[in-house]
């Protein structure tokens, strides 16, 4: 798909990796929707530095993915802004280190939540947006996962588990939504300067990296490159590529 003057929608997009997908994307000529949850101020600051630096258009959209009234919300807020919604990035996400053997402090309060952002969010997302690029006749849809989502391991088992189902859901969207929208999932491994990693306990991010046959972090603007692969591709759809400085073989 023609990057230039698409629409994208980057959940998360004041995030760590959410801004270098928005710049990479930008840097492309599309125009960015910046999602977020809290922060406003920050959200706002990316979308005018992605204006101010790539000439294209941007905009900051609060929202709350664990609600069906946020998110036609958000849709709505967007389609009057740009008119259509080109490409999505699912990459918002909520963890809490819990380890695995500590199943007494795995409540169903922290299940909930974790389920609620990391899963059922992309998915009530992708119901919502998806049926608006196929009308369009064209689409592409980017789930960010993890490593986590390919072997036992991760900030907690729900989390693991989160994001094992994003993957699965990557494939099962992209059978829903053929031949109009594409749908591929990026599973980076540890990254340093995001949200989720800073929410790790360090023996886990030394652990991390230490057992990469890289012996170093993944890197943020390989897992956007990635991102803008997916999204220009008209070839590949229902895939995971995982990024991970050589953790995880797959």
């Amino acid at each position: 798909m023609e990057l230039r003057g698409a629409i994208a929608l980057v959940t998360g997009g004041n995030g760590g990796l959410g801004q270098r997908i928005c710049h990479a994307l930008a840097t492309e000529g599309a125009h960015i929707a910046v999602m977020y949850a809290q922060s406003r101020e920050p959200a706002e600051a990316v979308a005018r530095d992605l204006a101010a630096r790539h000439q294209v258009n941007a905009a900051a959209f609060g929202c709350d993915i664990t609600s069906d009234a946020a998110i036609a919300a958000l849709v709505r807020d967007v389609l009057a802004r740009f008119g259509r919604i080109d490409i999505l990035i699912n990459d918002a996400a909520f963890n809490k280190a819990i380890p695995f053997a500590d199943l007494d402090a795995l409540t169903p309060e922290v299940w909930d939540r974790i389920m609620a952002v990391n899963l059922t969010g992309p998915m009530r997302l992708t119901q919502a947006i998806g049926k608006l690029m196929r009308a369009e006749g064209r689409g592409r849809v980017v789930n960010i996962a993890s490593v986590a989502g390919l072997q036992p391991t991760g900030s907690s088992i729900a989390y693991a588990v989160s994001k094992a189902g994003l993957i699965h859901l990557t494939r099962c969207m992209a059978v829903a939504l053929a031949p109009e929208v594409l749908v591929n999932c990026v599973a980076p491994g540890l990254l340093e300067g995001t949200r989720a990693t800073a929410n790790l306990r360090p023996e886990q991010i030394a652990r991390s990296a230490e057992g990469a046959l890289l012996k170093q972090a993944a890197d943020k603007d390989d897992c956007a490159d990635m991102v803008v692969t997916m999204c220009r591709t008209g070839t590949m759809t229902g895939q995971t590529v995982v990024i991970d400085a050589g953790r995880v073989f797959h």
